[in-house]
């Protein structure tokens, strides 16, 4: 009430004498309208608040209707929302380019009027379904469209109101020529990425080979250039003694044969001679020592598990890889000749190599280069160690060094396959293979195989 009605309403009952018997009455209605202009006040902000939230609300449902839509609009897959009798009520932008009808026209139609008359799966079929409550799963339809018949894989549900009850059928389809496509390339590139993985272990298979090869030539080469040097004395020997028989046989007279004998160094040659085919003869043992090692350790992996002495074997993989490679490498082995144990000796010993490569390859650059191996007999298990004086292990890597493919040195130098072979290769042995960083520096390869002494 404005403060003139309010003066209005005071001078009327000032006119009155002493104050008029409605004045009382007055005073009521003055509060009366007072109580009333506020609760239109608290309705009207009531009111007010509320037309806010509501323009929220449509705000916000604008906004999901929006995102829905556009959702809707952006799949490649045929969608169609259907009530539970098969008339449809929506599709989405992918539908009506299928079937080249805008919704207005798709909206009078029924479900089994899209399909086709060969369709795999029958609206009939559907409803079956959707009857038991389940949920439709790679089914194949055929709908009948303006170019012809599309065949589609189709997955859909039951679609409830919000009080829980079913009210419809959503159906989502992708064409199944694009499945096969789909289809096709992954297999074509899950072929071409096992190609690349043969390649990439003939690659390591190579790169072992050439270790091997490398370190048996190394191996090779000193008894069969002593056995090369002793065949030349021996060729010499022989001239010496073939000169001398014929002048004896020349019936040559005996002073002159005594001279022809000193200059011959006859008695020299005989007194060599026995020392130079021994010597060709411990060159050819060893020559036949490292084919035979070379035979056993190159043997199929079929072969029966046998005890091995560590000490030999560890010696082998050793000299095979670092005089090949490194003949300058510090290298220290401390391992009891008896130790032993049980498995595959070409397998391990390939294992051996193939940490040794390893380590050696950690170390390049490094101001000094040293390999300590050292072996132990513990709870029925040999314990090997392999401690070399690189930059250790990245606590980053640490995790993946035995992860096939992985490498961390430059392209061309490794297939990151030889730790993920050597680890499958003991695991198979029924040990262990793990890493690690010493306290006082370098990377440390630990071991483990079964014991031929038990536990």
């Amino acid at each position: 009430m404005s403060e003139q009605s309010k003066g209005a309403q005071r001078d009327q009952a000032a006119a009155l004498p002493n104050g008029g018997p409605i004045a009382p009455f007055v005073g009521q209605t003055d509060e009366a309208w007072i109580a009333v202009i506020q609760k239109m006040d608290e309705t009207y902000a009531e009111l007010v608040a509320q037309q806010v939230a509501l323009e929220q609300k449509n705000a916000e449902l604008e906004e999901v209707q929006t995102f829905i839509a556009g959702l809707m609009s952006s799949m490649t897959d045929v969608l169609i929302a259907c009530d539970l009798a098969g008339r449809i009520e929506q599709v989405n932008l992918a539908a009506e380019r299928a079937f080249q009808r805008p919704l207005s026209d798709l909206s009078r139609l029924h479900l089994r009027e899209l399909l086709a008359a060969d369709s795999p799966t029958s609206f009939e079929d559907i409803r079956i379904i959707i009857d038991r409550r389940e949920r439709i799963s790679d089914r194949e339809l055929a709908f009948s469209t303006p170019a012809g018949g599309l065949p589609v894989s189709v997955n859909g549900a039951v679609r409830f109101d919000a009080r829980g009850r079913p009210v419809g059928i959503v159906l989502v389809g992708r064409p199944i020529g694009e499945l096969r496509k789909a289809y096709s390339d992954l297999a074509s590139a899950h072929d071409r990425l096992k190609q690349a993985q043969q390649q990439l272990i003939h690659s390591e298979k190579m790169a072992s080979l050439g270790r091997l090869v490398a370190g048996v030539a190394h191996e090779l080469n000193n008894p069969i250039s002593f056995v090369y040097g002793n065949a030349h004395t021996l060729q010499r020997y022989s001239d010496r003694l073939t000169a001398y028989l014929a002048a004896v046989h020349a019936g040559t007279p005996a002073p002159a044969l005594a001279t022809l004998r000193a200059e011959l160094k006859i008695d020299t040659t005989l007194a060599n001679i026995g020392g130079t085919l021994d010597g060709m003869l411990e060159g050819a043992e060893r020559v036949r020592d490292i084919v035979a090692d070379l035979r056993r350790f190159s043997s199929e992996q079929r072969q029966s598990a046998d005890a091995f002495d560590v000490a030999p074997l560890v010696r082998s993989a050793l000299d095979w890889v670092v005089k090949g490679q490194a003949p300058e490498i510090e290298a220290q082995i401390d391992i009891p000749d008896e130790l032993a144990a049980i498995g595959h000796s070409g397998q391990i010993h390939q294992v051996m190599m193939n940490l040794v490569q390893n380590a050696l390859d950690s170390m390049e650059g490094q101001p000094r280069r040293r390999l300590d191996i050292a072996g132990r007999a513990t709870d029925g298990h040999i314990v090997l160690s392999l401690r070399d004086t690189g930059p250790g292990i990245a606590a980053d890597i640490a995790s993946r060094i035995f992860d096939p493919f992985f490498t961390t040195k430059p392209v061309g130098k490794g297939t990151g396959l030889g730790l993920s072979i050597s680890y499958r290769i003991v695991q198979e042995h029924g040990g262990t293979l793990e890493a690690g960083n010493h306290p006082e520096g370098g990377a440390v390869m630990t071991l483990t195989l079964p014991s031929a002494q038990g536990g």
